[in-house]
């Protein structure tokens, strides 16, 4: 399963704030909301891939997005990349998120 890029905003397509952690909170529950529209669970995640505007933000904040990653997606730890981009489309948008899943045959997990 293929999840494109999602970034910190709600269901009606609103960033949900400036702030660095809150914006990669929503980014990691939207990717577990469109895993779950595909029977996936976070445990299926195989890659991630984080586009960021400030590589220092993400260092300097990490164990706070270390907290939300572990709140969100639990103690799985799949292979991830860090790529610190000059913008991203949303303008206020300072995270997205992209992901690659798994999931095991439906009729294998009976």
């Amino acid at each position: 399963m293929f999840v494109a890029g999602q970034v910190g905003w709600n269901a009606r397509q609103e960033i949900v704030g400036d702030d660095f952690v809150a914006q990669v909170e929503q980014a990691l529950h939207n990717v577990v909301d469109i895993l779950a529209e595909g029977d996936a669970r976070p445990e299926h995640l195989v890659r991630l891939t984080w586009y960021v505007c400030d590589k220092q933000e993400y260092l300097t904040r990490s164990s706070e997005v270390g907290e939300v990653y572990r709140r969100v997606i639990g103690r799985h730890f799949p292979a991830m990349t860090l790529v610190q981009v000059a913008a991203l489309v949303e303008d206020r948008a300072r995270v997205e998120i992209e992901a690659t899943a798994v999931v095991p045959n439906l009729e294998l997990r009976s």
